[in-house]
């Protein structure tokens, strides 16, 4: 039986990889090319913070997520009319999968000895890298660049997540409050136009 934070992974992997195959069927990618993009949304974000951890990238010793990408093809696929019709499809899988990560991205980083404010920088990355690669392939501007509450999203996801730390809640909890909290962040920013000032330089 899978943990907590192994599910949170899984789910995350397959919630990425349909918001990356989403958008790629949008700029009328072929099923590969989907597959790609898919992928690195998927393993791009902690492939990065496995690097900075100097570990091996979580992808390299297990085949698993390459093939939840496949299955997140395959299900874009199959219900592709249905998908790409809703608008708020991509959205809803990009802050499912957002926040499942940062979650990730914490646990594994506290796990290997980092303090809070290392784990937290790590979710962020974990959550949000792999969108902005996406974003970049399909020559789109990076949404974590753009107004959006995106990665402060998942710092307020880091900091919910060392509050229950701090409380004593349990573990899976600690987790499922962080990774919720990340997701109703992002659903409140958009719902409410809630963003972060422009830096506007001189006209």
């Amino acid at each position: 039986m899978i943990d907590f934070i192994t599910a949170c992974d899984y789910l995350g992997t397959f919630a990425f990889a349909i918001s990356g195959i989403r958008l790629a069927s949008a700029k009328h990618f072929d099923w590969f090319g989907a597959y790609v993009v898919g992928v690195v949304t998927a393993v791009g974000g902690g492939t990065v913070r496995d690097i900075l951890l100097n570990a091996t990238p979580f992808w390299m010793e297990q085949p698993s997520y390459l093939v939840i990408s496949g299955l997140a093809l395959l299900y874009v696929i199959a219900f592709r009319k249905y998908l790409i019709r809703l608008n708020n499809t991509f959205f809803t899988f990009d802050a499912i999968g957002l926040g499942l990560f940062v979650v990730v991205g914490i646990s594994k980083t506290l796990s290997f000895g980092f303090p809070m404010w290392v784990a937290i920088v790590m979710g962020t990355i974990t959550g949000s890298f792999g969108g902005m690669t996406r974003d970049i392939l399909i020559n789109e501007e990076p949404l974590v660049f753009r107004k959006d509450i995106y990665a402060l999203a998942c710092v307020f996801g880091g900091i919910v997540y060392y509050i229950c730390l701090q409380l004593s809640v349990d573990e899976a909890f600690t987790q499922f409050f962080a990774a919720v909290s990340v997701f109703i962040v992002r659903v409140i920013a958009v719902k409410y136009h809630i963003s972060v000032p422009a830096l506007k330089g001189e006209d």
